[in-house]
């Protein structure tokens, strides 16, 4: 992040502003919008810059600028036309620890102007630091058009009754469960359409019947194989709404980076051999968070019905009575054999896929590897990096041949993936001689000849 995106209350505050054309016109209609006090100084004047100057508190001084003009200034603004005073402008400005703003070039100032959706008090703005200003409009428009005027109206009427719902309820979740319940109502409804009346009528009567809650909810979602673009609405809906995410080693970070910010976040990841957290634990876990009222976020890598032990964990809160939701999400099997260009069926190929653990237990697999000579069949092994050489060598001693295709996806999906393919004879010294890590994803079958054709998925070219 090259920038810190905050708001600065300016009003009553002097601001000063070189240049006096159609630039410095756009930028004095901010400042006043904004309730600043404009100190323009320019050699000559738009005319509606001086009827806008002289409407309000504002002060012009028909010069050109002085170091001296920062003199008790908080906010800096350079839009002349000329890029060598608006340079100079800045240098100084930055010499005194001023913001500066110099418009059309970033690179000179401190302080970018942000694209703005105004819905006051309710303000969305969004920049991309001066490197591409037309997408930053193009946004802009896209926001316009689905952000209802009426959300101001919503806002003011939510700041009237603030101080009551904080008196109501004393504990932060059950202030937040109660305006995520009106604010998305028919009270909202009402106040963006304009009917304030009717919507302060039903905020008061929620207000009176709304209760603490006292046992919260428990949401298992499937993070998907990594690439957040995979997530589902309803999986990235909750995860921006729960209290406390209890998250998996194998979710990404960019996934895990789209949960509430301001939620509290638990580490229970496994890693062969080392499991920070027993799966009782974990369970326990779930369950006394949910009792505490919190609405609790178990988020898995890939889906959490396909080797993720999500029935395990559910199964307790059951028992116990604690409403919970499970999201289905992308596993790895379809996610990363998509992003590798292997389809897992194919007429000419394969009629049937099979999912297997590639986790060793005890040194060994208790699998039935008779069933899995059909080469008409597609296997995929999940977790089987360390187990591939006994998955070769039990393939081929149960009927596979050695020139069976065999690939190996590292990091499936993401920016990180790669591909090796090889046989059952090959692919174990491919992946000793490229280093390959965990996490990754093992296809068997004569669907993986088609990688080289159908793969479309390059990380190193995005």
């Amino acid at each position: 992040m090259d920038y810190l995106p905050l708001f600065l209350e300016v009003r009553d505050r002097p601001c000063l502003l070189v240049g006096g054309g159609d630039i410095a016109l756009r930028k004095a209609r901010l400042l006043s919008d904004a309730g600043a006090v404009i100190q323009l100084v320019a050699p000559e004047i738009h005319p509606d810059l001086m009827t806008l100057i002289n409407a309000g508190d504002h002060h012009f001084r028909q010069k050109t600028f002085e170091p001296s003009d920062l003199t008790g200034v908080c906010l800096v603004i350079a839009a002349t036309d000329d890029p060598e005073v608006n340079s100079e402008v800045a240098r100084q400005a930055k010499l005194q620890n001023l913001f500066v703003n110099v418009v059309d070039d970033a690179q000179s100032g401190n302080a970018v102007m942000p694209s703005i959706v105004d819905r006051s008090p309710v303000m969305v703005a969004f920049s991309t630091g001066g490197k591409a200003p037309v997408l930053a409009r193009m946004l802009r428009q896209q926001l316009e058009s689905i952000l209802p005027a009426g959300y101001g109206r919503l806002a003011e009427m939510a700041g009237q009754f603030r101080a009551e719902v904080s008196r109501k309820f004393s504990h932060i979740n059950d202030r937040r469960y109660f305006w995520e319940r009106v604010l998305t109502g028919s009270v909202a409804e009402k106040a963006i359409s304009g009917d304030v009346e009717a919507a302060q009528r039903l905020m008061a009567e929620e207000l009176a019947s709304s209760e603490p809650v006292t046992t919260g909810e428990v949401y298992l979602v499937g993070g998907g194989p990594g690439d957040p673009d995979l997530l589902t609405f309803k999986a990235l809906r909750l995860m921006q709404q729960a209290d406390v995410v209890l998250h998996d080693r194998l979710v990404s970070e960019q996934v895990l980076s789209l949960c509430r910010r301001d939620a509290d976040y638990i580490y229970v990841g496994k890693k062969r051999d080392r499991h920070t957290r027993p799966q009782e634990e974990i369970n326990q876990l779930l369950l006394d968070l949910a009792k505490e009222g919190k609405r609790v976020l178990r988020l898995k890598g890939g889906d959490p019905f396909i080797f993720g032990r999500g029935g395990e964990e559910i199964d307790t809160l059951a028992e116990e009575n604690i409403p919970f939701q499970v999201v289905p999400g992308v596993t790895a099997a379809s996610g990363c054999a998509s992003y590798a260009g292997i389809p897992l069926t194919h007429r000419d190929h394969a009629q049937s896929v099979r999912f297997v653990t590639g986790h060793l237990k005890d040194d060994s697999y208790n699998l039935n590897w008779h069933e899995m000579v059909d080469t008409s069949q597609t296997l995929v092994f999940y977790m089987g990096l360390m187990g591939l050489p006994r998955i070769c060598e039990e393939l081929h001693k149960h009927g596979r041949s050695l020139d069976t295709p065999i690939a190996l996806i590292e990091k499936g999906t993401t920016q990180k993936q790669r591909v090796f393919t090889g046989t059952l004879e090959t692919i174990c010294s491919i992946v000793e001689a490229n280093a390959v890590k965990a996490p990754t994803l093992i296809i068997v079958g004569d669907v993986v000849q088609l990688h080289d054709k159908l793969n479309w998925f390059n990380p190193e070219a995005n």
